[in-house]
């Protein structure tokens, strides 16, 4: 079991990985190991998310994300597959964490009457800069 927040974890059986090939540090190892990590979670169907939850993961997610609601993250930062995996894991419970946040709704505001003489005093600045700059038509 992969604890993400006390009241969501996820069995370790809703985890695939694949391990490929991957560019970067190694050396001569790099060629011959497949140490990139790929992790899919579908979340979709997870029984361990709450709707809500799994509703914002899916915005968050963004491109990782696909259309049938499979979440992908690959993880190559390290040079062995172990590590690779286990920062796999680590930045799925991130972002599952972050999904777990309810985001503080936007409260409408208006601008106060000194922000709106402020906005209205350097209109007229820039203005009267630009008149400035203007020739008059008496010159021939």
């Amino acid at each position: 079991m992969i604890i993400v927040t006390p009241t969501i974890q996820l069995d370790e059986n809703e985890l695939q990985f694949q391990f490929k090939l991957a560019s970067g540090p190694g050396g001569q190892n790099v060629n011959k190991v497949a140490t990139a990590a790929e992790l899919r979670f579908d979340a979709a169907h997870s029984p361990a998310l709450p709707d809500e939850v799994r509703a914002r993961l899916f915005t968050l997610a963004g491109s990782r994300m696909n259309k049938d609601g499979e979440l992908l993250i690959t993880a190559r930062r390290f040079r062995s597959q172990e590590r690779n995996r286990q920062d796999a894991i680590d930045r799925l419970a991130a972002l599952i964490q972050k999904a777990t946040e309810i985001p503080k709704p936007r409260l409408k505001r208006k601008p106060s009457r000194a922000a709106k003489e402020r906005r209205v005093a350097e209109k007229r600045r820039i203005g009267e800069k630009k008149q400035t700059r203007r020739s008059t038509g008496d010159e021939d």
